[in-house]
């Protein structure tokens, strides 16, 4: 039987990441396809589209499933319902990734290319890197991360789990950004950033509810 490798999220994220699946040495002699439950049919870019309880169900002589939907939260319930059903999580790596020295990254990133990390970085589980960030040295990320395109994570960072850094944003060395926290596109983190809240502008500041 064929491998079988899901990228689970068939919209621009998942659309982004399935090429550089494609490319992946596992990929070789695999079929892979989009998992959405919403479209659940047809196909995206040249390729078939299932629902997630049709590819648990396919036979195949072993299951992969890349988590490729942004959003922190979501990402966390995907996992969780792998995990339930004994599915295996992807890593999935751009080629042109830059990996220094003591690099710990955990299971199910998905590294976009030109993103760089330097050293003595510790990234929890399901960490989103995406165009052209980076990760500069000594800092910690928690598990379902997410950085969008240009996010410049400067040295000894910590960031909780769940956070969410929008486009561009620049975060201060020896700062720490809360979990389940979001860090607008463009902002510009000068101090630390307190779970839960959204923090937007230059220098960023948290966006009061209404």
């Amino acid at each position: 039987m064929t491998r079988l490798i899901g990228i689970y999220g068939a919209g621009g994220c998942g659309r982004g990441i399935m090429p550089l699946a494609r490319s992946m040495p596992l990929a070789r002699d695999a079929r892979l396809v989009f998992i959405d439950d919403g479209a659940g049919h047809g196909h995206i870019n040249g390729q078939e589209v299932m629902s997630f309880d049709r590819f648990r169900e396919e036979e195949a002589s072993e299951k992969h499933v890349a988590l490729a939907v942004a959003g922190p939260a979501i990402r966390a319930a995907m996992a969780r319902k792998c995990d339930e059903t004994g599915l295996q999580l992807l890593s999935v790596w751009a080629k042109d990734t830059i990996m220094m020295d003591d690099v710990e990254i955990d299971e199910g990133a998905l590294v976009s290319p030109y993103v760089t990390f330097t050293s003595n970085i510790k990234v929890g589980r399901c960490f989103h890197a995406n165009l052209y960030s980076y990760v500069e040295h000594d800092c910690v990320i928690g598990d379902y991360v997410t950085f969008a395109p240009g996010v410049r994570c400067n040295g000894n960072i910590r960031i909780g789990d769940r956070a969410y850094i929008g486009s561009g944003a620049v975060i201060r060395q020896n700062l720490t950004i809360g979990a389940d926290a979001v860090v607008g596109m463009g902002a510009v983190v000068t101090k630390d950033v307190p779970p839960g809240v959204t923090v937007v502008g230059n220098p960023a500041h948290i966006l009061e509810k209404n």
